[in-house]
């Protein structure tokens, strides 16, 4: 299927067959694509890049396909490694997590830092952290792969 380029967004870059790939949902997601492309938020004169994600639900594009600055894309990035590097030893607490001390880490960006800590405000989050480190764990083949491709580009670009 081919990612629509009449809409705001204008693809530039784009991956068409993602849906193959999609994780647990490859071959049964409505995530058709990926694009990187001109932002659909462009003011006049001001140029933006964009990551868009294209679903598609069988009869016309989805308003829940989503567009995203790169940067947030890089720190969505940023935040899946941080909290998969923390998972890889979280067992060493008995609820997963130090219900005195939830911060994980903070990550220097900007001058400034994104934290990055286990929200102790969900009521539920005794629960939640344990099904979230078996949902890690149960696609860490899956994220592995992507994690080692990751590193390899990063080395490739000098990184």
């Amino acid at each position: 299927m081919k990612i629509p380029t009449t809409l705001k967004h204008k693809p530039v870059i784009i991956s068409e067959n993602y849906e193959n790939i999609d994780g647990r949902k490859a071959y049964s997601t409505d995530t058709k694509g990926l694009s990187l492309g001109l932002a659909q938020w462009n003011d006049r004169g001001k140029l933006d890049i964009s990551a868009k994600v294209w679903r598609y639900t069988g009869e016309k594009w989805s308003r829940q396909s989503e567009e995203l600055p790169m940067h947030r894309v890089l720190d969505l990035a940023i935040l899946i490694c941080r909290s998969t590097l923390y998972f890889q030893d979280a067992y060493r607490f008995p609820k997963l997590y130090d219900p005195d001390n939830t911060m994980i880490d903070r990550i220097g960006l900007q001058g400034d830092a994104m934290s990055v800590s286990v929200c102790s405000e969900n009521p539920m989050i005794d629960d939640d952290i344990k099904l979230f480190s078996q949902a890690l764990s149960d696609d860490g083949e899956m994220i592995g792969e992507r994690l080692r491709v990751l590193a390899r580009l990063l080395k490739e670009m000098g990184y």
